[in-house]
């Protein structure tokens, strides 16, 4: 296929990205016709997809929100994926033009994308790395830039987690990177899970589906998601389904399979590894 002009060299057009995806089910344009292709395959195998992704973000402007009202302003969000309306920085500046913010992703549209888009914005970092790459991470000139890890940060990992395998041990990357949190650092997680809705398949489509995506969906229960919380205490309303974390009206969630996930906040206790 023909390569557009914003697409970087190197990448492989043959084969679906989940953050190009995930830009698609939002409505935007940084996506090939592979990733569309997947995408729709999805949405077949769970037609409330374009839905969950919209409460994913919705949930996520919330946290940004609360995060704030808590005195915490700055932000470390890993698979930040490709910039659209309503990202962290701009829900925060929204609200604290003093709010610090890094993102972080691997994949290169999404990489280049962010670093055009936050051209001028000195308060604001792109690094290309991999979750599971802590001190890539932590050690990267942005973090340290623009990062006071001797205050709070809240840790973004939104709609992330369940592209991370049991075999490559989240929960021990995840700990490393708490391991550089002060005390009062937050914990925003969102993780798809067929518990909170309707659906008792156990999202066997979706998953076949995802198998020829770059990265594979492993599909987790609510216990399993709840002990990525380990060293930070859960703050009210608790793991919930997403929709239904401190919503700002009625959630909609009854919709067919719009659910798809448990949502929650967890603060790094004094004291805490």
């Amino acid at each position: 296929m023909e390569r557009p002009a914003w697409a970087p060299h190197g990448i492989d057009l043959t084969v679906p990205s989940v953050s190009r995806m995930y830009d698609y089910y939002l409505g935007g344009s940084h996506n090939f016709e592979v990733d569309r292709e997947a995408a729709r395959r999805a949405i077949q195998a769970w037609p409330g997809l374009p839905k969950i992704m919209q409460n994913n973000r919705a949930f996520m402007r919330r946290a940004i929100r609360f995060a704030l009202q808590e005195g915490v302003t700055q932000f470390l969000d890993i698979g930040s994926g490709i910039p659209t309306f309503g990202n962290v920085h701009e829900v925060a500046h929204a609200l604290e033009r003093e709010a610090r913010v890094v993102y972080v992703d691997n994949d290169p549209v999404a990489v280049a994308h962010s670093r055009a888009v936050l051209q001028g914005e000195r308060r604001v970092g792109i690094v290309s790395a991999d979750f599971r790459s802590p001190q890539d991470i932590m050690e990267s000139p942005e973090v340290e830039d623009l990062l006071d890890l001797r205050r709070p940060v809240a840790l973004m990992l939104v709609a992330l987690l369940h592209f991370v395998e049991d075999r490559d041990e989240p929960g021990t990357y995840l700990t490393e990177l708490a391991r550089h949190l002060a005390p009062g650092s937050l914990l925003v997680l969102s993780h798809g899970s067929p518990e909170a809705g309707p659906r008792r398949d156990g999202g066997v489509g979706l998953k076949e589906v995802y198998s020829t995506a770059n990265a594979p969906l492993v599909i987790r229960t609510k216990d399993e998601i709840r002990l990525f919380f380990e060293g930070f205490e859960v703050v009210e309303p608790g793991l919930v389904p997403v929709p239904q974390w401190r919503p700002d009206g009625p959630p909609e969630y009854e919709e067919s399979g719009a659910c798809g996930g448990f949502a929650g906040i967890g603060r790094k206790a004094v004291g805490a590894a």
